[in-house]
């Protein structure tokens, strides 16, 4: 048995523990704002958090997660309200989005890790989180705007 908090509740899991945590959240939880992209970790589309940490959930087992915390997207800001939120929408980040909210846990976890963080700061952490349509200019603008209005949980 797996048990989990889930964006502040409770989960027990009894399937197999090496599920990834991707399809237990989608398929189980129906928590869906977390992304299926590559499957192997390299795209950032299923990123969480994972004791406030950012991982990617695709290659994250429930295993891994037990009698740990996991935030989503849907649990980062129940009213969609954290500074990182605000600021890619009063910048206009999202082109087609897919890719969205993996790039807003990860720019979270790093807000949170360094509250002030320099460009090569948020090139580092935001690497590994890829956008098709490439927005990057203003995924970095709001995390500076984030940062300025003060992105800690």
């Amino acid at each position: 048995m797996v048990t989990l908090r889930v964006n502040a509740e409770e989960r027990r899991y009894d399937g197999d523990p090496a599920m990834p945590l991707l399809w237990y959240l989608r398929d189980e939880l129906g928590l869906t704002g977390t992304k299926f992209g590559c499957g192997q970790a390299l795209c950032g589309a299923c990123t969480v958090h994972l004791d406030g940490t950012a991982v990617r959930s695709c290659q994250t087992t429930l295993g891994d997660a037990d009698g740990r915390t996991v935030t989503t997207i849907e649990g980062l800001s129940p009213d969609g309200n954290h500074p990182v939120q605000l600021a890619w929408r009063a910048l206009n980040v999202a082109q087609c989005g897919y890719c969205q909210s993996g790039q807003i846990m990860q720019a979270a976890s790093l807000l949170k890790e360094t509250p002030r963080p320099t460009d090569q700061d948020i090139d580092s952490a935001m690497s590994g989180n890829i956008c098709r349509c490439g927005t990057y200019p203003r995924i970095r603008a709001a995390i500076k705007q984030a940062a300025t209005t003060g992105a800690k949980p």
